[in-house]
């Protein structure tokens, strides 16, 4: 069974930086397409940002683009949001996912149980 893990959240300040932690665990033991979404109170589930299997591809939501970097690590099945110069708006719960392909993580099949993010300004 596919579990996934995130990490790193709590409080920043407005302009600081935080960086969130994903690993991927059970399943098979091919890689995963990771990615990010968030949810703030009241707001719909946003698209934040996904990496490719390889690490070769990477797209983003254009509410982040230029101030979150997503990455893979090491260990198969890793990935990072490093969330640079965040904004009191990018308070949310932060989930993790996974998916075979890139092309459909925005409707992934694998999702952690998320991770607060509180922005203060």
């Amino acid at each position: 069974q596919v579990q996934l893990v995130e990490s790193g959240g709590g409080l920043v300040q407005d302009g600081g930086s935080l960086r969130l932690s994903c690993e991927v665990s059970g399943g098979t033991n091919s890689a995963f397409a990771m990615g990010w979404f968030r949810q703030a109170p009241g707001k719909e589930r946003e698209f934040v940002a996904a990496i490719g299997r390889y690490g070769i591809t990477t797209i983003y939501g254009d509410t982040v683009k230029g101030r979150f970097t997503i990455s893979r690590g090491n260990a198969k099945n890793t990935a990072y949001l490093q969330m640079n110069n965040p904004k009191p708006e990018d308070t949310a719960v932060y989930y993790c996912v996974a998916q075979p392909n890139i092309a459909t993580i925005r409707t992934a099949n694998y999702w952690g149980q998320g991770t607060q993010v509180t922005v203060s300004s």
